[in-house]
């Protein structure tokens, strides 16, 4: 049996739900697994709204609207009048209603899940639709009760064990009878409360049921010709991979490459499943596959941008050396926010870190630090890591820019610019 995954760029609009029809009616006959992200910019939208809900801002109705807007004009666009599918949508959608006529909760990130959840509900709703209205038979599926969590929002834990029984229990029958649709980025507690797997999740929600299902292999459809060795909408003349090892790409996504989430390659390197990375608008395009033994060739260096950046400086406050347990309880302070370190250094009297920022948990974040340390910190800041880097593509890259930190090793570059 096949994983396919389709992101938001590639269900944005009513032409890219047809094209996903199109693609699919190529594996007629096939057992199929279909992972659906939300429709293009929809998360982005959702985080907005929930964050009008939580700080209580007037434009909360407002961008709402908007939201349900974007869908039902897909939807007329598909389907004219009277389908079934807008009672769907409908009723998908009267769970955020409800959530925001009450107070809201005050854990921002079990909020953020239980809203921000409802784009990838109402994508696949659209898409089982579509598909079934143009004669590609298909079940649609709530993920919720197939990949179990912990109870860490926004970065569900995934129970393993529960979610294979789960997933072997029943998966396999549907996919005898036909093609399967469910949603990506989504978990389900014990209490039946939603989770999410972490931005951009999807592609791990995808190696979950191919590892648990002992899958050919993984097909993520992306807006690219496949894994790029930079991101084009910031660098021209990039070239594209063939093929790359699990190992490589596992290294890529560690740094921030975003054409892959960075849970995906382990499960599937664990089961020996290749993942397809292919363009949606070329599906007989061969696009990069990632395996075992893949040959990697490096005619450039691997560059990868991540923005939005804060460097925090943080030293005792008595001004002693930074001593091994000062760093124990820092790394625990941060494991306790769910805050991820990106690049770090130590000196005698310092410990400096480069993290991504996110308001709600940099705050919290910050508050704990300076309990027990003197903080500094510089924000609005870039991370450019190159993998097989040279000397002169790290010149070239810094010159005329302010670098805040800069690190090498072997076979990795990190800066940090302002």
């Amino acid at each position: 049996m096949l994983v396919f995954k389709f992101g938001g760029a590639s269900v944005k609009d009513a032409q890219g739900v047809i094209n996903l029809g199109n693609v699919i009616s190529n594996y007629s006959g096939r057992q199929l697994l279909i992972v659906v992200s939300a429709m293009g910019k929809t998360t982005n939208a959702l985080e907005k709204l929930t964050d009008a809900y939580f700080n209580g801002t007037e434009d909360l109705h407002q961008i709402f609207e908007e939201v349900k807007e974007y869908h039902y004009h897909i939807a007329h666009e598909l389907f004219g009048e009277g389908h079934p599918v807008f009672d769907e949508i409908a009723n998908t959608f009267v769970e955020i209603d409800w959530m925001i006529e009450d107070e809201p909760h005050d854990d921002y990130d079990f909020i953020y899940d239980q809203i921000v959840s409802i784009g990838e509900l109402v994508s696949t709703r659209i898409v089982n639709a579509w598909l079934n209205h143009t004669g590609i038979s298909n079940k649609w599926l709530d993920v919720r009760g197939y990949i179990h969590t912990d109870n860490t929002y926004r970065e569900g834990v995934v129970d393993w064990d529960k979610t294979r029984a789960s997933i072997r229990k029943d998966i396999p029958a549907l996919l005898n009878n036909g093609i399967v649709v469910t949603q990506g980025f989504l978990g389900g507690t014990s209490e039946n409360f939603t989770t999410t797997l972490g931005r951009e999740g999807s592609d791990y929600t995808a190696s979950i049921f191919a590892a648990c299902l002992g899958a050919e292999s993984v097909t993520t459809w992306k807006d690219v010709p496949g894994i790029l060795n930079a991101d084009p909408k910031f660098f021209a003349d990039t070239i594209k991979f063939d093929e790359l090892s699990y190992q490589e790409a596992i290294e890529m996504t560690y740094y921030g490459a975003s054409v892959i989430h960075p849970k995906t390659i382990k499960p599937l390197q664990n089961a020996n499943i290749p993942l397809l990375v292919k363009p949606f608008t070329h599906p007989d395009a061969p696009g990069t596959v990632i395996k075992e033994s893949a040959v990697n060739k490096f005619e450039k260096p691997v560059i990868i941008v991540k923005q939005n950046q804060v460097l925090l400086s943080i030293s005792a406050t008595d001004y002693s050396f930074i001593s091994e347990s000062h760093l124990s309880e820092i790394f625990g302070l941060f494991a306790r926010h769910h805050v991820k370190v990106n690049m770090m250094q130590t000196s005698a009297l310092s410990f400096t870190a480069c993290i991504d920022f996110s308001a709600e948990r940099f705050e919290k974040l910050l508050q704990a630090l300076k309990a027990s340390f003197k903080v500094k910190y510089n924000s609005e800041l870039t991370l450019i890591t190159l993998r097989h880097y040279t000397m002169a593509a790290v010149e070239e890259l810094t010159t005329g820019k302010a670098v805040l930190m800069k690190q090498t090793s072997r076979n990795t570059a990190q800066v940090v610019l302002k």
